[in-house]
């Protein structure tokens, strides 16, 4: 059948002259329309609940998540506040008292969060004080959507929350005959309130954020839709209210308002880094053409309806739908535009760096060390465009700051180890988004791999001429992690060997060819482990596995060895072949779950998630072993990466407060299981290769930018039907345990036919085993 796009009116002329065809073609058109409607209003934010890993804390994370209910990629988020102000952990599922609802860029509860000012609101008495104005809760009385969050606290007081992309619209609907109060509080650090009666609004800024430059400022106007019956400005350090007062600027400055007793109050809020008139031309482009709340509400659902249906699952349970889409909105939270429009409609940003105003993009609030994996992955494929504009914020962040960003928050705060900036670019590079300028990206991280910043591990090179000359980083009291710091090192440094061979600069490719290879020096022939050497070439005595931390980062040996992404065969070289790497593989589950907290000298939650899960010394918790699973892949035992993928999407995700084993971080934990469904995972970002895996549901359409449909099919999947028998790719027979990003956005259909147990003689040829350095064999 033809498009209907394509001219319905001829086709309707020829059907209406006999009027059996006439019918016949109403039938199929009607038909046709139902479907595309259908389709069009296809409900999948249901499945979302934004709440998932919020059932976290200091000693155990199921996530560090909140429910942030925003747009994809949005500058601001807004979520429910349960801790107190500056508390990492600001929405705790066991806590249920609420008071405030913020406006939050918060990544991660070990940086804590920046830009926040909260509304809350309080009848009868008015209470400013966040301890005292806290009001209870159940969860049963909460609704957590990535468009759209409410709750009905125990005092009868409503709260609604519908995102924009810089600002949101809230509705707060008070009990009758009582006193009405909306408190606005500053937060921590400096802020300034203003208060205009005559319009009904209140504007301001706050500038608590701990990695930004001097100047740094977030303005905000409120406008609500009721007139004020009163309002003054208070401080939240002693809690001191000054009535009837307009304007008020200093540490935790804040606003109350108070309304018409019993009203129902709607609240349109838009933010600005650049200016209050950038704030104010925000809040009419984005909320200005809503004339309700409800209708604030429909818009971003369908924002997100449409991002979640580009990935549509078919089959599977509901409860793996819940997984699947919870998931998939997280990993579409982070990184947060950091870019604003101006009055005509071109982009323009405050830089977090070098604190002017420039035109363009710009993208913050992210830990590359996380993210390489398989969150920007993800991104190459769903959003290219955005990955195009991100790879040139990146050189463009890099001329502000003087550095590639490494862990952004707005500013770079160089935390966690590796230099991934230039795998984020090669990759973008290698699979068709050409935005950048190549040269500029190689000087950059030339000027990266030569030196070391003045912040963390992560900014520049610890150790870095240690590493070139010697081809590793010595360990020592002063360079914790620098068994780690070597095996990053050595990858990124294969990525921008990748830029430099693909766009032909020799110069680069010479450099960093040799240096890409420096992972082997690390390697002890006798226990099969990545280990640490002292500046003499001596391994460190004595020497445990089991041990954390000490050259190892937020891991052990048995996590920390198989970080070689891009040379896998390489490392089964080193090993003996492919017998002993996939034994050692199968050790990884086989071995106790024994915590031994070696440098560390304490237990760290990293640890007890990991033995929680009883899956041996397999850590899924955290990212350095996210990619392990895949390597049966380039061993000749691809049905043992099969069975294991399978059992840590069962056994280690749910749609629940408890959802993941671990931190989510920036939506990495996330986009590991959004690509593991799907069966596919980016093993090594900087090639164009997905490496193939056990898909979770019978099929999953993925509608790209591009206007094309990949579809992954499944057939005879089920719980126990885990094992690839066949696969073919658009009809042909296909035996690789990969595929390529231009299959994907080529359009196409990946076909697998399942089953209960193991296929021993499919994909045995070299050239079915994914990308390695060196050469493959059998």
């Amino acid at each position: 059948m033809r498009p209907i796009s394509e001219k319905p009116e001829l086709h309707y002329r020829q059907y209406y002259k006999h009027p059996m065809k006439k019918a016949l073609f109403l039938i199929v058109f009607l038909s046709c329309a139902i479907s595309i409607l259908n389709a069009q209003q296809r409900d999948l934010v249901k499945y979302v609940n934004t709440r998932q890993g919020t059932n976290s804390k200091y000693e155990f994370s199921y996530g560090n998540t909140y429910p942030a209910t925003a747009l994809p990629f949005g500058m601001n988020t807004w979520t429910p506040q349960t801790g107190k102000n500056g508390d990492g952990w600001k929405y705790q599922y066991f806590v249920h008292t609420i008071r405030g609802f913020q406006q939050s860029h918060q990544c991660s509860s070990w940086v804590n969060d920046y830009a926040v000012f909260s509304l809350m609101p309080v009848s009868g008495k008015l209470v400013v004080n966040e301890d005292e104005r806290a009001a209870s809760f159940s969860h049963d009385n909460e609704i957590a959507q990535p468009g759209y969050y409410k709750v009905k606290l125990d005092n009868n007081i409503t709260t609604e929350i519908s995102p924009t992309e810089r600002g949101a619209h809230l509705r707060f609907t008070f009990p009758h005959s009582k006193s009405t109060y909306i408190v606005l509080d500053g937060y921590t650090k400096m802020s300034m309130v203003k208060i205009d009666p005559d319009h009904k609004k209140i504007t301001g800024y706050v500038n608590n954020c701990r990695w930004a430059p001097s100047n740094f400022k977030n303005y905000f106007v409120i406008v609500f839709d009721k007139p004020f019956k009163g309002y003054g400005t208070w401080e939240n350090k002693h809690n001191q209210i000054t009535p009837d007062s307009l304007f008020a600027e200093g540490e935790g400055r804040g606003a109350y308002i108070k309304f018409k007793d019993g009203e129902t109050v709607q609240a349109r809020v838009a933010s600005s880094y650049i200016s209050p008139e950038q704030a104010e031309l925000t809040l009419q482009t984005e909320l200005g053409k809503y004339k309700s709340f409800d209708e604030t509400h429909a818009a971003a659902d369908k924002v997100w309806n449409t991002l979640l249906g580009r990935m549509l699952a078919e089959g599977g349970t509901e409860e793996q739908k819940a997984t699947f889409y919870s998931c998939l909105y997280h990993a579409n939270l982070f990184s947060h535009q950091f870019f604003e429009y101006n009055k005509d409609g071109k982009p323009y940003y405050f830089s977090p760096y070098d604190g002017k105003v420039h035109d363009g993009y710009m993208y913050t609030d992210n830990g590359f060390w996380d993210t390489f994996r398989a969150q920007f992955p993800l991104n190459t494929i769903i959003h290219p465009a955005m990955e195009g504009r991100y790879a040139q914020a990146l050189l463009d962040a890099q001329q502000q700051c003087g550095w590639l960003p490494a862990w952004s928050f707005p500013a770079e705060t160089g935390g966690m180890l590796g230099n991934h900036s230039i795998s984020i670019l090669a990759d973008a590079w290698v699979k068709g988004i050409r935005t950048f300028d190549p040269k500029k990206a190689l000087e950059a991280y030339y000027h990266e791999a030569t030196n070391k910043g003045p912040w963390g591990s992560a900014n520049g090179r610890p150790g870095w001429k240690e590493y070139f000359a010697d081809g590793y980083v010595p360990y020592s009291a002063k360079t914790q992690g620098a068994t780690a710091w070597t095996l990053e090192f050595a990858y990124d440094d294969f990525c921008a060997y990748q830029l430099a061979k693909q766009t032909g600069n020799k110069f680069y490719e010479n450099v960093f060819a040799r240096q890409m290879y420096n992972y082997k020096n690390l390697f002890d022939p006798k226990t099969r482990f990545m280990r640490a050497k002292d500046e003499a070439g001596n391994w460190i005595e004595p020497f445990d596995p089991m041990d954390w931390g000490g050259p190892y980062t937020e891991g052990n040996a048995w996590h920390w060895t198989w970080s070689v992404f891009h040379d896998t065969q390489g490392l089964i070289d080193l090993m003996g072949g492919n017998k002993n790497f996939t034994a050692k593989l199968d050790s990884v589950f086989t071995e106790p779950g024994t915590i031994k907290v070696g440098g560390y000298g304490t237990v760290i939650h990293e640890m007890t998630e990991m033995a929680a899960f009883n899956m041996g010394q397999y850590a899924q918790g955290n990212e350095p072993i996210h990619h392990m699973i895949y390597l049966y892949n380039y061993a000749g035992e691809p049905w043992k990466a099969q069975q294991h993928i399978r059992e840590v999407m069962d056994k280690m995700y749910n749609a629940t407060e408890n959802g993941y084993p671990g931190d989510e971080d920036e939506g990495q934990m996330s986009s590991w299981y959004v690509l593991s469904a799907a069966g596919i995972y980016s093993v090594c970002p900087g090639t164009d290769q997905y490496v193939i895996g056990s898909p979770a549901f019978n099929k999953i359409t993925i509608t790209l930018e591009n206007g094309n449909k990949f579809t992954i099919e499944a057939n005879n999947n089920s719980k126990t039907n885990v094992y690839i028998q066949s696969a073919t790719l658009n009809g042909k027979p296909y035996t690789h345990h990969w595929i390529t990003q231009a299959d994907i956005m080529n359009g196409g259909v990946l076909h697998f036919e399942m089953g209960d147990k193991p296929n021993f003689q499919r994909g045995l040829n070299a050239d079915d085993k994914p990308f390695s350095l060196s050469k493959r064999v059998l």
